[in-house]
């Protein structure tokens, strides 16, 4: 195989960026192995026996890819930072006259912050799956799953074109599905994984469009590229050209570009308004959540935005949309974070708030500062995620808040790592997520790009003091007060709330729901498992620590929440509080393939020392009030009036109906809608007209000509005479004429 390495540096580049095929190949080995070997190294060497190799081999590929994916970002910090592109090229792809899409891998500082997020932080993912799934019924295929996503997502965000990135993105979207259905045996988790499935359809058509709109623009402006460019698709030769070919268009075009792809990035990343997808996806294993849900593919959407910056920096309009939509979806689903009683959905509306300020920050220049927070909350949400496995596995896989209490004593590691995401999520100095979260608010503030910016500040603002208070009350519920709840008799009412089973007790609960998914054989095994792992929580049950497999990774994640945003902000992290012109490592490194290219960086932001502390003191008051006053309120255990949440807290709870409403006016609407398509269109006019009524008039004629079909040989005779004579009038017709 021929690798062919370009560079912008003026020397060749280092032979160590052919290694750049391993962080994505090692993966697809792992998937393969996984998908043909699994079942059967299980059953030749035994579950423990099997289990372990097959774990072992789980993890390896991706944190294979992690050692490459730092050996490679220690090689392109030595290099000057415009230097820092290396392209490599596998083979042509898709080689047409005027058109040629190469497999090609872009190595820069934008993918391999990707990349380090998502096998340095898979690979703690997947250390922790081990001990998670160890008791599933079917742990090759859960790793076959597994892998295969982590494959995806590194060809998303190291394709160096639309077509490669497009593959990585619907992989991804595919692996989404497979591991949200994972426990496809209860039709609620099938349902879920169907949502998550056409919901994210929207968000790729709007995607596909603007890759149709891109390539018809540069197709159409060949003579703009260098001579003999074909590869017109990849980002090396439409990025730096893209203020040249698209000042002949009008703003129509060099809008609708980058909204459409911004479509995408919604759905994939869950804003508002096709967020809908991402509470029903905590349906799927906890390591899923993590993993998918929270520290990689949601943030692929942000990724598309940071990546393809350039086009949206043409349209103010474009950079208004993904300001305000970023900044009402962070508000909006903090509310709704308030409302829920299940451990993991606070989480996930966590989670789409977190996004929203990311998109926040992209749409007021700040493009950095939302990679940076892209970072760190990879770190903190993906301890919260894991640590609230720990919990769940600890309280019997219930997952009802109202359920819990008092579990420090019990799960003391679980505890103090998921304190430390606490403060991180909540932005308490020195923790990861202040320092993140106080770059974008301070992006907001100081934004040229934006008509009252402070506006968008102050949503920002109200939003990190609601983070705060919804993280605290997800805190004192589950581990503060002295009353454990599960042993008094009214936190059994809520045993009913939704559950977690990793050891494939999703089976067989109701006969109704799985008769059309599982084979008479396959429903009985998943019952004999069911009796055999599953434990109701009771009032005698005594919550233990979980494996040491399991809180490994949550203390490699609970350092990076407390020092890995004060590490990344420079080696005097608090450098950069004295004003956004200082030097900011993480923006140094990522600079140029993160930050302003068309507009001018000192006039998008103007800057104030002055008042930036004066933010920096404000964000943190938010997040010290949210604290205070939510850690009164929750400290002693669960209110009375939050039982049975009414009210506000229901209705937010509830999305403030958001969810009732979209499926009133869309599904029950669109069903309807086919429905009478059907009735009137393909059973009225297709089968009723064209498929039936050829039959029946086939059959009409049918019977018209049996009659006459009479047996006597004079009328058959007559009617032969008659046929000549009207033939030979025919002829002599024609040679006469």
């Amino acid at each position: 195989m021929e690798f062919i390495t370009t560079s912008h540096a003026e020397h060749a580049p280092d032979p160590v960026f052919h290694w750049a095929w391993l962080i994505l190949l090692a993966p697809i080995a792992g998937f393969l192995f996984q998908a043909a070997l699994g079942k059967r190294i299980e059953l030749a060497l035994g579950r423990g026996a099997g289990r372990k190799l097959l774990g072992f081999a789980a993890v390896l590929p991706v944190l294979a890819g992690f050692v490459v994916s730092v050996l490679l970002a220690v090689r392109l910090a030595g290099m000057d930072e415009h230097s820092r592109l290396v392209i490599t090229s596998w083979f042509p792809w898709i080689d047409l006259q005027t058109l040629l899409v190469p497999f090609e891998l872009r190595i820069d500082p934008l993918s391999l912050t990707m990349c380090l997020i998502v096998t340095g932080v898979g690979s703690l993912i997947h250390i922790y799956a081990t001990g998670y799934m160890a008791d599933d019924r079917d742990y090759p295929r859960f790793f076959t799953y597994f892998n295969l996503f982590i494959a995806f997502m590194l060809m998303l965000v190291m394709g160096n074109n639309f077509p490669l990135v497009f593959i990585g993105w619907e992989g991804v979207g595919l692996c989404s599905y497979l591991l949200i259905g994972y426990w496809y045996q209860d039709i609620e988790n099938a349902k879920a994984a169907n949502k998550a499935f056409i919901v994210n359809r929207i968000g790729d058509w709007g995607f596909a469009l603007g890759i149709f709109l891109l390539y018809w623009v540069y197709a159409s402006n060949q003579d703009l590229l260098p001579l003999g460019e074909r590869r017109y698709l990849s980002f090396d030769v439409i990025l730096p050209l893209a203020e040249q070919v698209l000042a002949g268009y009008g703003p129509l075009v060099v809008s609708a570009i980058p909204l459409l792809l911004f479509v995408g990035a919604v759905g994939k990343s869950a804003q508002w308004p096709l967020y809908l997808w991402l509470p029903d996806a905590m349906a799927g294993p906890t390591p899923v959540s993590a993993l998918i849900h929270a520290a990689t593919m949601v943030t692929a959407g942000v990724y598309l935005v940071a990546r393809t910056h350039v086009f949206f920096e043409l349209s103010t309009l474009s950079m208004a949309v993904v300001a305000g939509i970023g900044a009402f979806t962070a508000l909006f689903a903090a509310t709704v974070a308030f409302g829920q009683t299940d451990i993991k959905k606070v989480l996930a509306y966590s989670t789409v708030s977190q996004l929203g300020y990311m998109f926040l920050a992209c749409g007021v220049g700040a493009f950095g500062a939302g990679m940076f927070h892209v970072t760190t909350h990879a770190f903190f949400k993906a301890l919260l995620f894991l640590g609230s496995g720990a919990v769940i596995v600890a309280m019997a896989h219930n997952q009802d808040l109202r359920n819990y209490g008092n579990l420090r004593k019990y799960i003391p590691i679980t505890y103090w790592t998921m304190l430390i995401a606490w403060l991180a999520i909540a932005g308490i100095p020195p923790f990861a997520g202040f320092w993140s979260k106080d770059e974008i608010l301070a992006g907001a503030f100081f934004s040229n790009l934006i008509q009252t910016p402070q506006i968008l500040w102050l949503i920002g603002w109200v939003t990190a003091f609601l983070t705060a208070g919804y993280m605290t009350r997800m805190m004192m519920l589950t581990f503060y007060g002295n009353e454990e709840r599960w042993r008094t008799a009214e936190a059994h009412a809520h045993a009913d709330h939704s559950h977690e089973h990793p050891h494939a007790d999703h089976g067989a609960h109701d006969e109704h729901d799985t008769a059309y998914f599982l084979s008479e054989d396959e429903a009985r095994a998943l019952e004999d498992e069911e009796h055999e792992h599953h434990h109701d929580l009771t009032p005698e049950h005594e919550p233990r620590e979980v494996v040491p497999s399991m809180w490994l990774p949550l203390a490699a994640l609970a350092v990076l929440s407390l020092v890995g945003g004060a590490a990344l902000s420079g080696l005097n992290p608090f450098a950069h509080l004295l004003g956004r012109h200082l030097p900011h490592l993480f923006e140094a490194w990522n600079h140029p393939s993160v930050g302003l290219s068309v507009l001018d960086e000192a006039s998008a932001f103007r800057e104030s020392a002055a008042i930036e502390w004066a933010l920096i003191g404000a964000s943190i008051g938010a997040a010290v009030l949210g604290i205070g006053l939510f850690a009164r309120r929750y400290i002693k255990g669960l209110p009375k009036s939050e039982a049975e949440p009414q009210g506000l807290q229901r209705l937010a709870g509830e999305q403030w109906l958001y969810d009732k409403t979209m499926v009133r006016l869309f599904v029950d609407t669109g069903g309807k809608f086919a429905n009478a398509f059907y009735r009137i269109f393909d059973s009225g006019i297709i089968d009723g007209i064209f498929v039936n009524g050829s039959a029946k008039l086939v059959g009409a004629v049918g019977l018209l000509l049996r009659r006459s079909q009479t047996g006597s040989v004079r009328f058959y005779a007559l009617i032969i005479a008659i046929g000549v004579a009207v033939a030979l009038s025919y002829v002599i017709y024609i040679t006469t004429r």
